[in-house]
């Protein structure tokens, strides 16, 4: 891992395809869910810190969030994670979703990006349903390729998200970059064969030491894709 001064200086070679989380690195929204997730295991008489949350982004899954019940005293079973888990989409769509926004920077890079010739996509565990509640048409429009949890059989950190979404876009696993802000999107990319820039929406960088380069901020990413060009 390294920590990238986000001049562009540490990619391997000038990216041809890039693939965007959406979470937390395209949308200003992990806040959101972490509060409807916690108010939902609340009901169920569980109090689960933010952090554990943002460390599960992603993979929050009957298997793959044991640790936060069993933490809680709980032994997990399906159908209880099944009530939790509907519990939070009803309090998200409900309460929260209203408030979630792109990131500022996002809608001129992606642009800026596409006039440069790259292929994007979007790569999220989401399912289509809640991705068309939150994240506005004009981005949407921007990506050549969309793939959300449901399209698939294994989301992350399963590497089977980014390497569908890296088919779908035609792009060679070492012309390709993932832009990540969680430990399982992180894995899924890597898993790939992906680079992975990691930013630190979410998480300090000692959770995120997988990916490849570490950017503290969106204008930092903004530099490091784009190499300080910003097209008119």
């Amino acid at each position: 891992m390294r920590y990238a001064d986000g001049s562009g200086s540490e990619t391997r070679k000038e990216a041809e395809a890039i693939l965007f989380d959406m979470d937390g690195v395209v949308l200003d929204s992990m806040p959101w869910h972490v509060r409807a997730w916690q108010e939902a295991f609340r009901e169920f008489g569980l109090t689960v810190p933010e952090e554990a949350l943002y460390l599960h982004e992603g993979a929050i899954e009957a298997e793959t969030s044991r640790k936060i019940f069993e933490d809680q005293g709980v032994t997990p079973t399906e159908e209880l994670f099944r009530k939790v888990l509907k519990r939070q989409r009803e309090l998200f769509r409900k309460k929260y979703w209203p408030f979630v926004k792109p990131f500022p920077e996002i809608p001129d890079l992606l642009a800026d990006l596409r006039r440069q010739g790259k292929k994007l996509a979007l790569v999220t565990s989401s399912h289509r349903e809640i991705l068309e509640e939150i994240l506005p048409r004009s981005l949407r429009g921007l990506f050549h390729f969309i793939l959300t949890g449901d399209q698939v059989r294994r989301r992350k950190p399963h590497p089977e998200p980014y390497l569908l979404a890296r088919e779908k876009l035609s792009a060679p696993e070492d012309g390709s970059l993932a832009v990540e802000n969680a430990p399982a999107g992180i894995k899924s990319a890597k898993g790939a064969g992906l680079f992975c820039v990691a930013l630190t929406t979410t998480l300090p960088p000692e959770h995120l030491r997988e990916a490849d380069v570490i950017l503290p901020s969106h204008r930092e990413l903004y530099r490091f894709l784009t190499n300080g060009r910003k097209d008119a």
